[in-house]
């Protein structure tokens, strides 16, 4: 029996085999975008990595009586025999020193983008310059101590807690009141990974300070609004900026040139004390930071995977093109014909990549598809002898391949592209097979002889 019906369920067999192959293309697509994340962060370090600033804050230190637990040795003049006792010993020692974050607090980053590249990967960077300005509130100070205890405001030191010390470029300057201070590097900060600090003397009585920070940095930056009042500005050129942290930007322009966003964030809006006997700084890095990642859009691994997982769908679509025309020709195509296509369109995904390492993602595109389809039209033209037939399969490969650049260009459309195909794929396969007789015609003889073409063998003649 010839079963159209039967074909149907064998080819879509077939496509459904085309996963196996789709699988190991995606194994190899992911393999080389884990070297490339491994090149990438392996550059963002060296050049700095991402940057994550916190502070300056002050810490006033403080002493007091500590009272402790000693032990010695005593020897009863009756028996001679030695005990050990306890006593008290009240000494005056360092106790928990006050940390006092700024009243205002106002940062304007700004950001210059350039690529560092090794081998064939490209990877942003930036070099950054920060002016972070404000005010300490020392009314609170006081009321932190108790009576016996004593602040040493003469060993008063400003800090800023640092992602990183070697990203630190350029200029590096401290001003109180217009009189500048030293900055030196903090042997261990504690809170990341770096940190910078310098000794002020007594803050009483100061007013506005200014810091100034020049540094290189890659994939993020971010800020700790430590103020009271915490304004942060970023300026930077790169284009493609992902928001991110605890905070979204009040306003944001975005352009072709690059971006600009601005953020104010009042003390109420994250739970961090002024001054505190307690250090909060992990506090503040961890669940109150905000910034920028410097985004990559849309690279062309991710549209690899998408092809991959669409794949499935594009193979199928032109099996079914191939099936509804060969049928009609009367020269059905034979199984190993329909896998060779699905490999080729399977192969179109690693070309695709391979070639935009190298030439970009839109050149890449258009040479892997181009080759492909003109590949499957020559295949239509002579291996399944279409014959005129041939331009529907390749006008419907034309079609799906700009279909599929669609999708993979646009994240935020390829669910609607991909549905809206498969539902007019589908719809138009249930007109154009309206008509079909689904079970084949009546025949004799084994009931599998039709299928793909093959005839069955005549019935021998009746004997005479």
């Amino acid at each position: 029996m010839r079963s159209i019906g039967l074909r149907f369920f064998l080819v879509g067999f077939l496509a459904l085999l085309m996963f196996i192959p789709l699988l190991y293309v995606g194994e190899i697509v992911g393999d080389r975008a884990s070297y490339n994340r491994d090149t990438a962060r392996s550059i963002s370090q060296e050049w700095g990595g991402a940057q994550l600033i916190s502070g300056p804050r002050l810490i006033i230190p403080v002493k007091g009586p500590v009272t402790r637990i000693a032990e010695r040795k005593v020897t009863d003049p009756v028996t001679s025999k030695v005990t050990t006792e306890q006593y008290e010993v009240t000494e005056i020692r360092r106790k928990s020193a006050i940390y006092v974050y700024p009243d205002r607090f106002d940062v304007v980053l700004e950001t210059a983008t350039s690529e560092r590249k090794r081998g064939i990967f490209e990877v942003p960077v930036y070099s950054a310059k920060a002016v972070i300005e404000g005010d300490f509130d020392l009314g609170d100070v006081q009321a932190s101590v108790a009576a016996d205890e004593t602040i040493l405001w003469d060993e008063t030191t400003l800090d800023v807690s640092l992602s990183s010390n070697r990203a630190l470029r350029g200029e590096a300057r401290l001003e109180i009141d217009g009189q500048e201070h030293a900055l030196e590097p903090l042997a261990n900060a504690g809170h990341g990974t770096g940190g910078i600090f310098a000794r002020i003397g007594n803050p009483r009585g100061t007013g506005d300070f200014s810091l100034t920070l020049g540094f290189n940095g890659a994939q993020s930056l971010s800020v700790a609004p430590v103020g009271r009042t915490s304004r942060v500005s970023i300026v930077s050129d790169w284009a493609h900026p992902s928001f991110h942290g605890t905070f979204l930007p009040d306003r944001s322009e975005i352009s072709e040139v690059g971006f600009s966003a601005d953020w104010t964030i009042p003390h109420l809006a994250r739970a961090l004390p002024q001054t505190s006997r307690s250090d909060y700084e992990d506090q503040a890095r961890q669940n109150a930071s905000f910034g920028v990642r410097f985004y990559q859009p849309n690279d062309f691994y991710q549209k690899a995977y998408r092809a991959g997982r669409y794949g499935i769908l594009f193979i199928a679509l032109t099996f079914l093109t191939v099936l509804l025309i060969e049928d009609r020709s009367g020269r059905p195509a034979h199984p190993v014909q329909y896998i060779l296509i699905g490999l080729a369109q399977t192969v179109f995904v690693l070309l695709m990549v391979s070639y935009a390492e190298q030439i970009g993602f839109g050149a890449a595109y258009a040479l892997a598809s181009g080759a492909t389809i003109g590949l499957l039209t020559l295949f239509g033209l002579t291996a399944l002898k279409l014959g005129r037939r041939t331009w529907v399969l390749s006008i419907m490969l034309i079609v799906l391949y700009l279909v599929l650049y669609f999708i993979l260009r646009s994240t935020d459309y390829a669910l609607l592209a991909g549905s809206t195909l498969a539902f007019a794929a589908l719809a138009g396969t249930m007109f154009f097979t309206r008509n079909e007789e689904w079970y084949g015609p009546k025949r004799t003889g084994n009931r599998f002889a039709g299928l793909f073409g093959r005839k069955p063998p005549p019935e021998p003649a009746p004997q005479q």
